[in-house]
């Protein structure tokens, strides 16, 4: 089994330590993994994106043709990623900042406002946590226990309030999509 997954958004939006959870919940579950970053030449504000596969058997390519799923932050991310997602993959788009003119209709695509619930809760650079919770309940080898082990591992010895920020983040994610 294997999740192939693209993160991608402006440097800044947290899309590389998304990417950075994800490996090390893979990590806690004795999971095979590959993480691989990939910034834009003007860093904050620039294109930020990376790929992360988890596999419970060996990954011989890091290469990611057609991902199972994605996150998109902005306008810029979905045009370039959405076509790599696989038929019957999932696409979760930060629709706060992507209004999406173009929609394929072999993949499911959640929509939702991740910036504007990153704001009622109270700080705006937790969008990326907020479309992690969207997308946690479709990925096969990955689940809340273990990105909270990880997000503790990660921020929770160096900065442990925004280790709650975060989870509550996810737990929101999560609840809209269950709406």
């Amino acid at each position: 089994m294997m999740d192939r997954v693209i993160l991608a958004g402006f440097g800044g939006q947290g899309v590389m330590f998304l990417g950075k959870v994800l490996a090390y919940a893979g990590m806690g579950a004795d999971l095979e993994l590959c993480w691989i970053p990939s910034y834009g030449p003007e860093m904050r504000g620039g294109t930020a994106n990376c790929s992360v596969i988890l596999s419970d058997e060996e990954i011989y390519s890091h290469v990611i043709d057609y991902a199972d799923a994605a996150i998109v932050l902005n306008k810029p991310a979905y045009d370039k990623f959405a076509p790599k997602i696989k038929p019957g993959g999932v696409l979760v788009v930060n629709s706060s900042l992507a209004k999406l003119d173009k929609v394929r209709e072999d993949i499911t695509i959640i929509q939702i406002p991740a910036t504007d619930i990153a704001n009622e809760i109270g700080n705006s650079s937790i969008a990326n946590m907020v479309c992690l919770g969207a997308l946690l309940p479709t990925m096969k080898l990955v689940d809340l226990q273990k990105i909270e082990k990880a997000m503790n591992e990660l921020t929770g010895k160096k900065r442990p309030q925004l280790l709650e920020t975060n989870l509550n983040a996810i737990n929101r994610g999560m609840e809209f999509i269950q709406e």
